[in-house]
């Protein structure tokens, strides 16, 4: 606590403030002390120039502040309350009151935390009529949004070019680390024939006023529902990260949605979007612009590997965020949608091993667990602990669930989309139909099958049973199904792996992206 500055450590102290408050906690970001009270938020901005940010003057933080409420007062009105001088008076700080000031502060309520999109993300708590709530409210927002010719530069050509081309250069350094040299050539190929051969649309974009002064940081984290719709914490510091096409700034939050393994709520959100704004255009950019978003949060992670003080838990942590993110800007470079179906016998690991691929590559996971208890109309919590092969795990209810996720499978492929099937696959019919239906689509078609040694699966059932799953999977029914399972023997190999879910999940995930990248696929 010594190493912070005088005034950080003063500011801890409730008594500084003009509203009571219990405690005052801190928070740091590369620009800011951020300061939490029991209702209200306070933050001071770090006098540091990080090249695309000066706040070294009093003066340009006083301004920054000003610009920080305004401009987030569009999407977030009642939140942002204004900027606070910071008194110095006879030894003693103060938050607002008469004086000189010494320092400057943007004040603003204090959100709900539970009711922030990430969070409720990490829960499961976010609804398709969520995201179409927040794809209406940005519909609003850059109907209403400034243009002019100065912004409509940003959509044209040059100014494409100069912001892709940043990224490139700029991660350099991290290929071998963070992206892989074929991730980064090919992304760079792909950028470069998107721009070339689709000059006209691009022009469309700017004469259709479709640049606006947008959010230019539209995350999940920044979302709150809480007294409608609240988007807060825009970039305030530089124009240039928040003019651009509102394609770009509906791709960040759909690429964000999709690097939670909501590609369906990503789905949901693009196309109330386009629906509500008739922007039919939109969906021509949107992996383009996906992949930059994807990339540019890789770029930034990999940045944070040159921060001398971060631990080498830390670094760990960063590499396989920042090789994720450019895993993610990969995927959305396939000229063809993939069809994956997961295959294994009960407690192997399908399901974690789905979802960390659906994080990873922006796919739709369609759970057989799900659709089966949304056939029988029961909660998807709700366990039905019957005898293998009856009941709703009869087998004619499991013909009905796996006929349900090809027909939900199919209306994402036909959209372009990529899908992956969570489900046993114990029968080499439904396998058959699976690759099938891939076929028709023009989609690509991988198995990936999941095996663990007995002992671990049993001690695996065991404490899913004690969590609480959706998944009715327990050791009884484990051998019956051991008994049924057919080899997996319709694909040729390189469209088929099988992996051993004992290791760590990011191990396992990139087993199965070095067997995807060698493939035909």
């Amino acid at each position: 606590m010594s190493q912070l500055p005088e005034l950080v450590q003063a500011l801890l102290s409730p008594k500084v403030y003009p509203e009571t408050s219990q405690h005052v906690e801190l928070v740091q970001t590369q620009m800011s002390f951020i300061f939490l009270s029991d209702d209200y938020v306070y933050k001071v901005k770090k006098p540091v120039n990080l090249g695309y940010l000066d706040y070294t003057t009093l003066d340009k933080r006083q301004l920054y502040c000003q610009r920080e409420v305004e401009l987030n007062r569009r999407l977030c009105p009642d939140v942002y309350l204004g900027v606070v001088p910071i008194i110095k008076s006879r030894g003693y700080f103060l938050m607002g009151g008469q004086g000189e000031a010494i320092e400057y502060a943007v004040k603003m309520l204090r959100l709900p935390n539970e009711a922030m999109m990430d969070v409720l993300l990490t829960k499961n708590q976010v609804s398709p009529e969520m995201v179409t709530r927040v794809a209406q409210r940005l519909v609003e927002f850059h109907q209403k949004a400034e243009t002019n010719a100065g912004i409509s530069a940003f959509g044209e050509l040059k100014a494409i070019n100069k912001n892709t081309e940043e990224n490139f250069t700029q991660t350099e350094k991290y290929i071998g680390k963070t992206i892989s040299q074929e991730e980064y050539q090919r992304i760079r190929e792909y950028t470069d024939s998107v721009i070339e051969g689709n000059v006209s649309l691009f022009r469309r974009r700017v004469e259709g006023g479709r640049i606006r002064d947008c959010h230019g940081d539209l995350h999940a984290a920044h979302i709150c529902f809480t007294n409608g719709i609240c988007i807060y914490d825009c970039i305030e510091f530089n124009d240039r990260f928040r003019y651009c096409d509102v394609a770009s700034e509906v791709a960040f939050l759909a690429m964000d949605l999709d690097h939670y393994g909501r590609a369906d709520l990503s789905n949901a959100f693009v196309d109330a979007y386009i629906d509500m704004s008739q922007d039919r255009e939109l969906s021509q950019l949107l992996n383009f612009y996906k992949c930059y978003r994807a990339y540019v949060r890789g770029k930034v992670e990999s940045f944070k590997l040159d921060d001398p003080y971060i631990t080498k838990a830390e670094k760990r942590q960063t590499l396989d965020i920042a090789s994720s993110y450019f895993d993610l800007a990969y995927s959305y470079i396939r000229s063809k949608p993939i069809l994956f179906i997961t295959a294994g016998l009960v407690g192997t690991g399908k399901t974690t091993l789905a979802q960390a691929l659906a994080r990873r590559l922006g796919l739709v996971v369609i759970s057989s667990d799900v659709t089966r208890k949304q056939l029988a109309s029961i909660s998807v919590t709700e366990h039905r602990f019957e005898e293998f092969d009856t009941g709703i795990y009869s087998a004619e209810f499991s013909r009905k669930t796996y006929d349900k996720m090809f027909s939900q499978a199919k209306d994402i492929l036909s959209g372009g989309r990529s899908v992956i099937l969570d489900a046993s696959f114990i029968k080499a019919e439904e396998r058959l139909k699976a690759k099938r239906l891939a076929e028709k689509m023009g989609a690509d078609f991988f198995i990936v099958e999941c095996s663990l040694d007995e002992e671990s699966i049993k001690q695996r059932l065991a404490q899913r049973l004690k969590e609480g799953t959706t998944s009715d999977g327990r050791w009884e029914i484990y051998e019956p199904q051991k008994r049924q399972f057919e080899p997996v023997m319709e694909v040729l190999p390189r469209n088929y792996v099988i992996i051993d879910t004992s290791a760590p999940v990011n191990t396992t995930v990139k087993q199965v992206l070095d067997k995807l990248s060698g493939s035909s696929v």
